[in-house]
């Protein structure tokens, strides 16, 4: 908790792309929790589609300032990081020049701007290092890691109902959730506690913009994996739901299905567990740390047949599924809510500027 009579603070946030995804979540939330701490919060960012964004931002809690939205996310669909540097820095360079004092900038993602906002010798900055890229990104070819190089420079109840909660992009990886919700069909009888697989159902949804070419050819993708998978009949797609949809979705579903491998964090598992979910997650990433195996949900290596697996035995147990839910709860609001986010964010704002002080 902050002292009494702590400082009301002026607090940017810079973010490279203001859309609808888990990192989008995670600074709303923290812009939110701020805000409710009496300071005055403002988000900066390059892309804000109204259409397409999380309500919080239209709400009037704080402002939201759009810089550089002609600059492109990508190249002939290539060079999404490179982008994503030049549209932070035209915004950090937008806050500087045409903006009067912060006490706090909160950056995320992009460390390159950094320097630039520290020229403002007065304004204390803090880093959240939301996607450990050096470490997560693929080295694979000659030419990706020239590519990589200087970037990574820089960064040194219910059914039988399973959901899927992501944007439409490949990283995701939904393949492994729709084919281990396929591989079910050979652990019929006692694997699955009698009962019928037919009965067993996926639903995937998530963020997904038509004007993205990958969102377009990866649910069409997805859509011809279930085809070929015999359970077209079992999964069912939603494209770009409101957040009371998805609060529904959560409410009826199962188990959630978490398929990324080496995510960075992850805000889903965090969301379903709030929402008294267990949650099947890759053993990797972010997801080893928010999902205790085995009390929360299950970490699983990211292949049809150890997701399947899992998926069986809630289905065969569903007290399993009550009782994980219930620790699932727990350990988000002791460790992971908003409420604690907002203590230790605004811990953290005050500690820089009381420092500054001294």
């Amino acid at each position: 908790m902050e002292k009494k009579g702590s400082p009301r603070l002026h607090i940017a946030i810079i973010y490279p792309d203001l859309g609808i995804g888990g990192a989008e979540r995670l600074i709303v939330d923290a812009a939110v929790e701020l805000a409710s701490h009496g300071h005055k919060v403002h988000i900066f960012t390059a892309p804000h589609d109204k259409n397409r964004c999380f309500e919080e931002t239209l709400s009037g809690t704080f402002p939201v300032t759009v810089y550089g939205s002609f600059l492109p996310r990508h190249i002939f669909y290539r060079f999404h990081a490179v982008c994503a540097y030049l549209r932070c820095i035209f915004v950090a360079l937008c806050v500087l020049l045409m903006w009067s004092l912060f006490d706090v900038i909160v950056a995320d993602q992009v460390s390159v701007v950094i320097p630039l906002l520290k020229l403002k010798k007065k304004t204390r900055v803090v880093f959240y290092c939301h996607f450990p890229d050096l470490l997560l990104a693929q080295h694979t070819t000659i030419l990706r890691r020239i590519y990589r190089k200087p970037i990574d420079f820089v960064e040194e109840t219910t059914g039988l109902n399973f959901l899927s909660i992501n944007r439409f992009e490949k990283k995701k990886n939904i393949d492994l959730a729709i084919s281990a919700l396929a591989m079910l069909r050979t652990l019929e009888g006692d694997a699955l506690g009698g009962q019928n697989f037919a009965d067993a159902s996926l639903t995937i949804s998530g963020g997904y913009d038509k004007r993205l070419r990958e969102n377009v050819e990866y649910l069409e993708e997805l859509e011809s994996l279930a085809d070929r998978e015999g359970v077209s009949d079992q999964v069912k797609f939603i494209t770009s739901c409101s957040t009371t949809e998805r609060n529904e979705l959560l409410s009826q579903c199962l188990c959630p299905l978490h398929t990324e491998g080496d995510e960075h964090f992850g805000i889903v598992p965090l969301e379903a567990m709030a929402a008294h979910k267990p949650v099947i997650g890759c053993n990797s990433g972010g997801p080893v740390e928010t999902i205790k195996d085995g009390v929360t949900g299950f970490l699983c290596n990211p292949t049809p047949s150890d997701f399947s697996l899992a998926m069986a035995r809630l289905i065969r147990e569903p007290q399993i599924a009550v009782s994980m839910g219930e620790d699932a709860r727990k350990h988000v609001s002791e460790s992971f809510s908003t409420r604690i986010l907002g203590q230790r964010l605004n811990r953290y704002v005050l500690d820089v500027t009381e420092r500054k002080r001294e």
